[in-house]
């Protein structure tokens, strides 16, 4: 078996065991003359000088304004090592509210790339923090990369693994009664879990897990299942504590009116996955209208109980326009071979139903994203919370460049850029409990931080690892475009280009015999 690769049948992704990129922490590290923007929503501002003394930011220093010489009074002590990031933009880490490290599904189609490619990945987008949602490899494994990545062990992101409540999905239910659902959560607890991911549960035990989570002091995500979500929409579980509701399943039915159950088709199976896709399409189109009394009051007791939503429009993205997403141009290079087979339609792979896809799936899937997209627009201009995730590893997104397509999304939703940015930043780090430690720019934080050589917000597609296409007037020669230069991770220096190397060097190993499934 060649290193770094997982054999069919394993069931897990193999995990990082080595560091091989990243320079640091540094006793003392000063990034000199940088445009600030610091994930509160505030208007970039500078230049400032920043000092980094191991993992924490120490000082945040003005030293001058636009279109003058540096005051040198201002600047701050010489470190051990410094970058000179004049005319360059910092910002906080991204944090991704819904990712997975791999997914072991796709091991059944042939060997699997290891968990570094994941990590690279997320870290050459700028993410630095990652809600594991699910835990897919094992909380055990998970909690292992979690303290390896803490010690610099890895080439990681930092990782709070949400353990999966094992009551109702497709595969296995082995909760069955409250009592049982408080002793698991408390044994989670002990084993390391950050929070826990619901799929559903029988009403009686979801509401006592999500007490008892809320006394252990886990946060909790939910997947609303259709399995589950005639008997709990997402209102209502949010009214039991619920942190955050993932997707937009159990959303449309918390606002129907004229019925409490979405129609579907007599035919409907829900392990069919093209039937559950495109009749999920259809459910929002059969909701109240957005404006009415019944989406504000909606809207309303969302906004009481303190709720946030983590909707993931990307890795639904191909829902409604798959030829885009199919033809993405990071595929090539970015897209291992076992993923790639692993996107093409066939049966019972989630997340491959494109076996009958058609135009009217996809119109569907366009109007239900306008009333999706106008409902998380009108809960965040109510105060709301709303984060990014990814989720990748499905329908033709993979990770990294599926969470600065969610930036897109959001903005395409009617969010501002500062207000996307602060999403991803400071919203994200609120939604982890994880706020005193970073999220923002500010002293005593950790150094999670981005260095940019163009202001991100001016268009979020200069984030993508491929960049964008742009024609530079100078050479009147077509350049592939690209802003972030470094990701720093609690003190510790990634430098993107090599980060991107590294994974297309995986990637073109499992192309070597030359052979593009579906293309």
């Amino acid at each position: 078996m060649v290193a770094g690769f997982a054999k069919k049948g394993l069931g897990q992704v193999i995990p990082a065991t080595t560091n091989d990129r990243g320079l640091g922490p540094f006793q003392r590290l000063v990034l000199r003359g940088a445009t600030v923007i610091d994930g509160t929503g505030a208007p970039p501002w500078g230049p400032a000088d920043i000092v980094i003394e191991g993992k924490r930011i120490v000082e945040i220093a003005a030293v001058g304004v636009p279109g003058l010489p540096i005051n040198p009074l201002r600047r701050p002590a010489s470190g051990a090592h410094e970058i000179d990031c004049t005319g360059k933009f910092i910002t906080p880490g991204f944090i991704d509210c819904h990712a997975h490290i791999g997914t072991p599904f796709h091991a059944e189609n042939g060997e699997m790339l290891a968990a570094d490619y994941a990590y690279k990945l997320w870290l050459a987008h700028g993410v630095t923090s990652v809600r594991e949602a699910g835990c897919m490899n094992g909380l055990a494994w998970t909690c292992e990369q979690k303290a390896a990545s803490a010690e610099n062990r890895i080439a990681a992101p930092h990782l709070y693994p949400y353990a999966y409540f094992p009551a109702v999905n497709d595969y296995l239910k082995a909760i069955h009664t409250p009592e049982q659902g408080r002793a698991w959560l408390r044994q989670v607890k002990d084993k390391g879990a950050d929070g826990v991911k619901f799929f559903g549960a029988s009403p009686a035990v979801m509401e006592a897990a999500l007490d008892e989570a809320q006394k252990l002091g886990l946060r909790t995500c939910c997947h609303h299942a259709q399995l589950s979500v005639g008997r709990m929409n997402a209102l209502r579980t949010a009214k039991w504590g619920l942190t955050s509701t993932e997707h937009a399943y159990g959303l449309p039915e918390a606002l129907l009116e004229g019925r409490t159950l979405a129609l579907v088709d007599d035919d409907y199976n829900y392990n069919d996955e093209y039937l559950r896709f495109a009749t999920a399409g259809q459910t929002f189109l059969q909701a109240a209208k957005p404006g009415s009394p019944k989406w504000n009051q909606v809207l309303d007791e969302f906004l009481q109980v303190g709720h946030t939503f983590v909707p993931t429009m990307n890795v639904y993205d191909a829902n409604r326009d798959l030829m885009r997403a199919r033809r993405a141009e990071w595929h090539d290079q970015y897209t291992d071979r076992t993923t790639w087979r692993y996107f093409q339609p066939q049966r019972g792979g989630h997340g491959a139903y494109f076996y009958r896809w058609s135009l009217k799936n996809e119109l569907e899937w366009k109007e239900s994203f306008t009333i999706w997209m106008q409902f998380l627009n009108d809960f965040k201009n109510k105060g709301g919370r709303v984060c990014p995730g990814s989720d990748s590893g499905f329908m033709f997104q993979i990770y990294g460049f599926g969470f600065i397509r969610e930036l897109e999304l959001l903005q395409e939703a009617g969010f501002s850029a500062s207000e996307v940015l602060r999403a991803a930043t400071l919203h994200g780090a609120q939604l982890l409990g994880i706020e005193d430690e970073t999220g923002t720019l500010e002293a005593g934080k950790r150094a999670d931080i981005l260095i940019l050589n163009q202001n991100p917000m001016t268009d979020f597609k200069l984030l993508y690892g491929t960049g964008a296409l742009r024609l530079n007037d100078d050479t009147r020669s077509l350049e592939q475009r690209c802003a972030l230069e470094t990701t720093i991770k609690a003190g510790v220096l990634f430098e993107v280009a090599d980060l991107l190397a590294d994974v297309r060097q995986m990637v073109a190993h499992t192309w070597k015999d030359g052979l593009r499934d579906g293309q």
